[in-house]
């Protein structure tokens, strides 16, 4: 697998994996309104900010076929995603694994604001809860997840 930074020709390809995610495993976890949250979140108009920023990357599986993207901000990992087809592969791990190396070079700690089903990826990986964080979504559903942190 390979990883770079995306380009502004990338914008559909970023956009649709992390719309694909959330489409797919969100509601396994979280309700109506709080997956709406997320996919309005991420709209194309903060991923096309975020790729245009040189933020973004994607990780490409052997065959060519991108299958995740992690975004880079201060030291945050952030809108880290795996199409659901790639993951249990590894290519999340690997992503992970390059967001630390590339923010461990001007940071102590990494911080990431985990999903539910994120969390566990990051747990395995060393990270400890910092702070549970809360909010109402539409539909007086609610958004739950944890700001997580490891420091190098």
């Amino acid at each position: 697998m390979t990883i770079r930074k995306a380009e502004p020709k990338d914008l559909q390809i970023v956009f649709k994996i992390t719309h694909t995610t959330i489409s797919e495993i969100y509601p396994r976890y979280y309700p109506s309104g709080a997956v709406k949250f997320f996919l309005d979140y991420h709209s194309k108009d903060a991923v096309a900010k975020d790729i245009s920023d040189g933020k973004v990357f994607i990780c490409y599986a052997p065959d060519g076929t991108a299958a995740g993207t992690a975004t880079l901000c201060g030291n945050e990992i952030q809108r880290l995603y795996v199409l659901p087809e790639y993951q249990g592969m590894g290519f999340g791990g690997a992503l992970v694994e390059f967001a630390e190396q590339e923010l461990f070079k001007t940071v102590d700690e990494v911080i990431v604001e985990a999903s539910l089903p994120a969390k566990g990826l990051y747990k395995k990986r060393g990270y400890t809860e910092t702070e549970y964080l809360n909010m109402e979504a539409e539909n007086g559903d609610f958004l739950c997840w944890d700001k997580m942190s490891k420091h190098r």
